[in-house]
Parts: structure tokens; sequence; C-alpha cells
């Protein structure tokens, strides 16, 4: 193991980690074109987005909506949230997808293999999910749940590795995460708002199949997609030099990745690990009381469907080009505090539909707000974090990444409805879901307080480094 000046190796001549960017080191003054997301690798990308975001809310905050239609009190949907923490502990298999080849899609390719794998299975989830319905009681939907969010977190893990050994460049790298966040946010709309006016018509079973359906544009986009050639030579040299089944190589599989992200940033990596652990925590802790607010303040599915898919829509692609340009002209720092102070605001504003009365136009501006504020979070957080990846390493380091901006937020998430119901003996139901939104908004602030601190940090070095050279 050899430690360089510029970084860490492990495995001669396999792993380069570089140093985290500072500010704009790393972002790419490139003005993408409309041909540039029509070349096959961003079209894959594309489809590959809109297949990753598909199943998170069907087991999420929608998922939630479905079972208080069902007459689900808050506190059993908020516990139910926690199949979610699926997605947070991504990291503990990993290794796996970095190192392991699945048997019977290794004709596929290493990457394109676990792919396909993970999309069939979260298809034939979730249509057991709308086959089973709430009457064979919760915990078996629960159980079809947690498959799903099991095989969509898988299917987060390779897409990222994907996405990051795919790009030739940086400026391939911008056009890919862009490519992703667009579609993935598309998937969450076709979740979020278009499920409802589905759901309305033909019920929630129903449209629980035909989403399951849906993950058919995932296969389609693996099949076609091309196997990241850099990637691949990485870890064929890998396993000639330590295969995964010797001692050497599972540690180097299991423990190296986080070795190496360690030593290259030193005490700094706890504070960026708490910084990114911190970020999300508003959208995530009120996150499962959102649809059931709708519904107690009695605004209908169709109504929550028809404002997501219209405002909302525009709202979210706004968020994504403001997060992008920010991020490429203030730097990955003031990016994600800017975007964490707005959702802060967004979701602390959710408390105004409790106490002003659920008026249409209202509804509009808080939705608005969030799909702004969260999509220009969004593409601050996952520019960041990806700048933090190194080839050979890329699916474990990337998923222990985003699972650290998840965990703690979907483990807190699960009492949401249990405090909601609390408050609501003191306030009233209303009220008390005002309170709780506010509640949510505030607990956003400590995350931009740390990435502030590490702003300065880094223009410190910045200017010792300008001094001594």
């Amino acid at each position: 193991m050899i430690f360089g000046a510029s970084g860490v190796r492990l495995i001669d001549h396999v792993v380069e980690f570089r140093e985290a960017p500072v500010d704009n080191e790393r972002v790419s003054p490139h003005k993408h074109r409309i041909a540039d997301y029509l070349r096959p690798k961003t079209l894959a990308m594309l489809l590959l987005g809109f297949s990753s975001g598909l199943p998170f809310l069907l087991v999420g905050n929608t998922f939630g909506f479905w079972l208080r239609d069902e007459h689900t009190s808050l506190t059993a949907i908020g516990f139910l949230s926690w199949v979610g923490i699926a997605y947070s502990l991504k990291f503990l298999w990993a290794p796996v997808m970095d190192r392991v080849d699945l048997p019977l899609f290794k004709r596929l390719g290493h990457r394109r293999g676990w792919m396909m794998f993970s999309q069939i299975l979260v298809g034939l989830a979730l249509f057991a999910m709308g086959a089973a319905g709430t009457k064979v009681g919760l915990g078996r939907l629960g159980v079809l749940a947690l498959v799903v969010a099991f095989a969509s977190s898988t299917q987060d893990i390779v897409v990222d590795a994907w996405r990051i050994e795919s790009a030739d460049d940086g400026k391939e790298q911008g056009l890919l995460a862009s490519a992703y966040q667009f579609s993935y946010r598309l998937a969450i709309l076709a979740t979020d708002s278009l499920i409802l006016i589905v759901a309305a018509a033909v019920g929630w079973r129903m449209t629980y199949g035909i989403y399951g359906a849906c993950m058919v544009v995932g296969i389609i986009a693996t099949w076609f997609a091309k196997e990241p050639e850099r990637a691949d030579a990485v870890m064929d040299q890998k396993m000639r030099e330590a295969p995964i089944w010797t001692g050497r190589g599972f540690f180097d599989a299991v423990v190296g990745p986080f070795i190496a992200f360690f030593r290259a940033h030193g005490w700094l990596a706890l504070l960026m690990l708490a910084a990114i652990s911190l970020y999300r925590l508003p959208d995530y802790i009120m996150g499962p009381m959102s649809n059931p607010y709708y519904h107690d303040i009695g605004i209908s599915k169709a109504t929550v469907g028809a404002v997501r898919g219209s405002i909302g829509i525009i709202a979210t692609f706004a968020g994504i080009a403001a997060g992008g340009f920010c991020s490429l002209k203030l730097g990955y720092m003031r990016a994600l505090i800017i975007g964490g102070i707005l959702q802060a605001a967004a979701i602390a504003a959710y408390a105004s539909l409790a106490f002003a009365g659920p008026s249409i136009r209202l509804f509009a501006l808080v939705m608005a707000g969030d799909n702004f504020s969260i999509s220009f979070a969004g593409v601050a957080l996952i520019a960041y974090m990806s700048s933090l990846t190194n080839l050979g390493y890329t699916a474990t380091q990337y998923a222990l990444l985003s699972s650290t901006y998840a965990w703690l937020g979907k483990i807190l998430k699960g009492f949401s409805g249990a405090e909601v119901e609390s408050l609501s003996t003191t306030y009233g139901l209303i009220h008390g879901y005002g309170v709780f939104f506010i509640a949510c908004g505030l607990t956003g602030l400590p995350a931009v307080l740390l990435f502030a601190l590490l702003g300065y940090w880094h223009s410190r070095k910045q200017s010792h480094v300008a001094t001594a050279s």
C-alpha cells in the first residue's frame, strides 16, 4: 500500500484518489447543448435515471397516501416508512457490486448484469404489492415494500457506479449527472403527482401493477447501454492481483474504499459525512406526513396530482437548472449552502396551509417552492458527492456517501406520524401538522452551518496554497 502526495493508492497501479475539490475545482465551464443529450450514452442515462427514481416514492411518501386512503393510522404509516432504511444501508452490500459478477447475468457485463437483475426484481415486487393490497395485512405488504426498497437501492448502487465510470472526463460527468437528475426528478413527479390521478381512476392496486410494468424502461436501457470499459479493466486487474475470496481481496473490497476515503480527506472526512448526513434531513422527516397532510386538510388526489404535474414540474426543472448553474458559477459549497437554506424555508412553508387555510393558490405556491428547492439542493449534493469518488471503488464510495445523506433521516422519519399525533393532542390535528413542518424546516440549519465551515476551511487551504506558490 503506497500513499503519495496527491492521494492514496491501495494495490499498486489500480486506484488513485484525488483530494476533495476546492470550491470550483473540477466544475466544468462547458455548456451542454441539446445534441449532447441525444448521444447514446446520455440517452441511456436518461432512461436509467427514470428507472432509479420510479420505485423510490412507491415505498415512501406515495405508499403513505395509499395507506391513509385505507384508513391506516399515522403511527403505522410512519413506522412502515422504515422500509426505506434499505437505501441508507446500501454501502454494506455495495462491495459485492464492485467485485462480484452476477452468475446468470454475467454475459451482460459486470455493471449491466446487476442493473438488469435489480430492475426485474423491482418490477416483480411492485406488481406483487398491487396484487396483494392492504387486505393481506400490513405485515405482508410491508415485506413486499422492503423487497422493492432493497432491489431499488441495489439498482441505485450500480446505476451511480455506471454513471461515474462511463464518463470520459469532467465535462461528460457533468452531462451525465444532469441527465440523471433530470430523469430521476421526472420519475419522482410521475410517482408523486401523475400516480394520484391514475389511482383516483383505477385504484391503488391496479396503479402499482402499472408502475411495476414501467420498470421495463430501465430494462431496455440496460440492454442497450455500453459496459464501462475503463472500470472493467480496473476490476479485472484487482481480481487478478487479489481475488475477493482471498483475505487481501476481501479486505480491499470491503475496507479499502473507506480507508482510501479517510486517508485522502483526514479529519475533514468526518465533517463532510456529518454535513452530508444532515443536509436532506428536513425533506426526509416531513416526507411520510406530506400526503396524509393533504388528505386530512381536504385536498383531493386529483388536485394534488394536477398541481404537481403542472406548476410542480416547471418548478422542478427550474430548480435543476438553477442548482446546476450555481454549482458551476459559485462552486459546490456555496450552492450547497443556498440549497440548504431554500429547502429549510420551503418545508417550513407547508405550515402556512395549516394556519392560513388550504387554498389552491397557496397550495400551488408552497408546492412550487418545495419542488424548486429540493431539486436545487439535490443537484448540488449529487455533484459534490460524485466528485469525492475514485475509480475502482466507485460503487462502494458513492453508496457510502449517498447512504450517509439518507440514514439519519430514514430513521427519524419513522417517528413522524407519532410526533404529529402527539402534537395534535395539544394543538389539534391540523395545527399539529403546522408545528411539525416548522420544526422539520429548522432541522436543516445545522447542515448549512457545517457546509459553511467546510467552505471556510477550503478557502483557507486555497489561500495557503496560493501564498506558498
